[in-house]
């Protein structure tokens, strides 16, 4: 079993950064690729960024490619997502995720966190 925590959404205004934090629960956290998802109102949930056990391997959502940063640091059991140059249509509920790969990158992951609210205003 894995759990989930973010940390690190709020309310900032266009052009500016926030750095989400996931911090997670269980021995098996490093073999877990991992992911941030987004949900606006009104819109289904979306992969944001993925990043492999290792930290090698990433991918983005090709709507925050260049603005957006995943990274992990296993010895903490933590992932996070650097968000700069925000806009507001990046203002949603984030989602951290793990699971195998393959999984997260389609969107069914083994493990949700609760989620955490960013809201770019204009």
């Amino acid at each position: 079993q894995v759990q989930l925590v973010e940390s690190g959404g709020g309310l900032v205004q266009a052009g500016g950064s926030l750095r989400l934090s996931c911090a997670a629960s269980g021995r098996t956290f490093s073999s877990y690729a991992m992911g941030w998802f987004r949900q606006a109102p009104g819109k289904e949930r979306g992969r944001v960024a993925t990043i492999s056990w290792s930290g090698g391997s990433t991918a983005y959502a090709d709507s925050v490619k260049g603005r957006f940063t995943i990274s992990r640091d296993n010895a903490k059991n933590s992932v996070y997502l650097q968000m700069n140059s925000l806009k507001p249509e990046d203002t949603a509920v984030y989602y951290c995720a793990a699971g195998p790969w393959g999984m997260v990158v389609a969107g069914t992951p083994d493990y949700w966190g609760q989620g955490t609210q960013v809201t770019v205003s204009s």
